[in-house]
């Protein structure tokens, strides 16, 4: 998935404005500006689109764990990955939403997409280990939006 799409998917999930988006990537000790969060959170096919950096997108993640868990002073800092796949994406986000493989397994259930608990472990394992799996853009997707009614219903 294109980092563009998960953070605007982050930004409707977490009910944000682009201020909100920039304190959020400050927690994480990177900057930007308001403008550049509506440039990257533009659809694709409309004017303005401008890519955003996986290392943006990094240290938003990052940010939110942040945000959501609060900031240990004695724990290192987060690493900030040049590059960002699904899998990254989806052990950040349930560590910063503090999600267990159960919480995963019934937010995709709640989509009507079956998946195993070993399916959802080896998509949290490292890229080397030999029971890795990929977390394909589809599964992601479905997490996200998952994600969102869960946080949206525990509200309401």
């Amino acid at each position: 998935m294109l980092s563009n799409d998960i953070l605007r998917s982050l930004r409707y999930t977490l009910k944000v404005n682009n201020n909100d988006m920039v304190r959020i990537l400050a927690l994480a000790e990177m900057e930007s500006t308001s403008a550049n969060f509506d440039a990257w959170v533009t659809k694709e096919d409309e004017e303005g689109f401008v890519r955003c950096p996986d290392i943006i997108l990094s240290g938003f993640l990052n940010g939110l764990i942040y945000d959501k868990r609060g900031k240990d002073d004695s724990a290192p800092e987060l690493a900030l990955e040049r590059r960002v796949n699904n899998n990254t994406v989806l052990k950040k986000l349930r560590i910063a939403f503090s999600l267990k493989t159960d919480d995963i397994q019934a937010i995709m259930t709640q989509q009507n997409v079956r998946v195993s608990m070993p399916e959802i472990t080896a998509m949290m394992r490292a890229p080397d280990h030999k029971n890795y799996r990929e977390c394909g853009d589809q599964f992601l997707r479905y997490f996200l939006r998952g994600l969102t009614h869960r946080l949206h219903n525990v509200k309401a």
